[in-house]
């Protein structure tokens, strides 16, 4: 079997640089076997990929892809706190969707990230999962999400 990090070079990608804080909380908190790691926004090299509401200016697609990258960002907090190597188990993804009135299609906008934690972690990334709409996020951002993984 392949580590997190192999497969995420299989699949041509590489961690980014960890997205500061935008307040005053940190990226991730171990307690336990458990890491928390905060809402992560669709951030790449400090810039947000997107702002506006699903269903009115971000496509379904747009923002899955979105989701994706906020859930390559949170493996870019593991990674920092503790090593990907050490993940057990994606436990929990919670996913917030800036959404227009009447759009009702979240869950398959955070299936983005569901579906990359299960690229890489294959049986280890299928998780308990929650997909909310919203009126705004941060920055005007169109998803964010956070995780609860499980470590050794």
């Amino acid at each position: 079997m392949t580590g997190p990090h192999a497969k995420l070079a299989e699949l041509g990608l590489t961690l980014p640089d960890l997205v500061p804080p935008l307040a005053a909380y940190v990226p991730a908190v171990q307690s336990g076997r458990h890491v928390y790691v905060s809402g992560q926004l669709p951030i790449v090299e400090g810039k947000l990929l997107a702002t506006g509401k699903v269903g009115a200016g971000v496509s379904v697609d747009q923002a899955k892809d979105l989701a994706r990258q906020c859930a390559l960002n949170a493996l870019a907090v593991i990674d920092s706190l503790v090593g990907l190597e050490q993940v057990v188990k994606i436990v929990k993804v919670t996913g917030f969707v800036a959404s227009a009135d009447g759009f009702t299609g979240q869950p398959g906008v955070i299936n983005g990230a569901s579906e990359f934690f299960g690229e890489v972690f294959g049986e280890a990334g299928r998780h308990a999962r929650s997909a909310v709409g919203v009126s705004e996020l941060p920055l005007g951002a169109p998803v964010e999400v956070e995780v609860i993984v499980e470590v050794g």
